[in-house]
């Protein structure tokens, strides 16, 4: 599989780009163990020609992430043209279009999955953005805005009338927003369209491995895009490689490796979000720091604890937790599951 000039393995897995998770602390993680592309953040075009400072953070790059993508949003093609200008200069290897996000304060305001309403005004932003940037433009959608209005298949083939290099399909409508199962017959139908020469991602729904595989398998995508499953488990990748490779399903890392590479996330975060490179981060570990907050989606949906008994109080006081001593102690403190021992 390639896009552009970007050449992948067999069976590549991509990280989804994901709000206020998919920053560097996190994707060089999934990096480390797996991951075969990486997306930052989806970033607003809006607020990226503002230069928000927020916003224009997002486009910070390191050397060992590639091939990375940015991943832009909006519902204006001239910002939207404006916006790629600007993520190109940063230098990623593509830029992605988000035509997929279906939460209101996004698709409510015509971006993202709300573009799924005015397709005109998709394939204009797309074809402007495809000729404005010498990058590889991809794009990730949905499957139609409602269950009426399951439009993928004759719409990846506008997309691609479009010069885009590659689409990523989750498997849900807007509607559907993350509930309900997603629909991979369709985006199998999509890339089995004798008329579709670009690769197919697939996204959703992917949480273990064997499902990893049958994806590949049964619905013959390119490649396989995995988020949610992803959060607090950045080990999960190397889990779905040694699966392709040997057919055995294995624990990447141990539970206490588990629980020191979530500790390195959060230290990470905080370099990220607080302190300097040469800041010692003994010297914050009694503060009250953004990157621990920020850590807190990731502990919460991590598996790491599921099957010790009595963990609510724990869990509650972990998420709670305000300062690196405080956090670090409870983690340390939590011994491995009886049935793992």
């Amino acid at each position: 599989m390639q896009i552009g000039s970007i050449k992948f393995p067999d069976k590549p897995l991509f990280l989804a780009p994901m709000e206020d998770v998919t920053d560097p602390a996190f994707r060089l993680l999934c990096k480390r163990y797996g991951a075969d592309m990486l997306y930052t953040e989806f970033v607003s075009s809006e607020a990226l020609i503002r230069n928000v400072n927020r916003t224009t953070q997002k486009l910070t790059i390191y050397p060992e992430e590639r091939p990375i993508g940015i991943q832009i949003y909006g519902h204006d093609p001239d910002s939207m043209v404006e916006a790629a200008k600007i993520a190109a200069e940063a230098e990623p290897d593509l830029i992605d279009i988000n035509f997929g996000c279906p939460v209101k304060k996004i698709a409510g305001k015509g971006a993202g999955a709300g573009l799924l309403k005015d397709i005109p005004r998709m394939l204009e932003i797309t074809a402007n953005v495809v000729k404005a940037v010498d990058l590889p433009v991809t794009v990730k959608t949905r499957l139609g805005w409602d269950e009426e209005s399951k439009i993928i298949v004759d719409l990846a083939e506008q997309l691609q009338d479009c010069g885009i290099a590659a689409l990523t399909l989750h498997g849900r409508t807007r509607s559907q927003m993350y509930k309900g199962e997603a629909d991979w017959m369709l985006i199998g139908e999509v890339k089995n369209n004798p008329r579709m020469h670009i690769p197919i991602i697939g996204n959703g729904d992917v949480t273990t491995a064997e499902r990893a595989k049958e994806c590949f398998e049964k619905y013959g995508v390119d490649g396989v895009m995995i988020g949610r499953g992803t959060i607090g488990r950045p080990w999960f990748f190397a889990e779905v490689k040694h699966y392709f490779q040997t057919g055995e399903l294995i624990d990447a890392l141990d539970f206490y490796q588990q629980k020191e590479v979530l500790k390195e996330h959060i230290i990470s975060s905080i370099r990220w979000l607080d302190i300097d490179e040469n800041t010692e981060i003994e010297s914050v570990q009694n503060q009250r720091l953004k990157g621990i907050i920020h850590s807190r989606r990731h502990l919460a949906a991590t598996p790491v604890f599921i099957g010790i008994p009595n963990f609510k109080e724990t869990r509650i006081k972990m998420l709670r937790a305000e300062t690196l001593n405080e956090l670090f102690e409870i983690i340390d403190g939590v011994e491995a599951p009886q049935s793992i021992i």
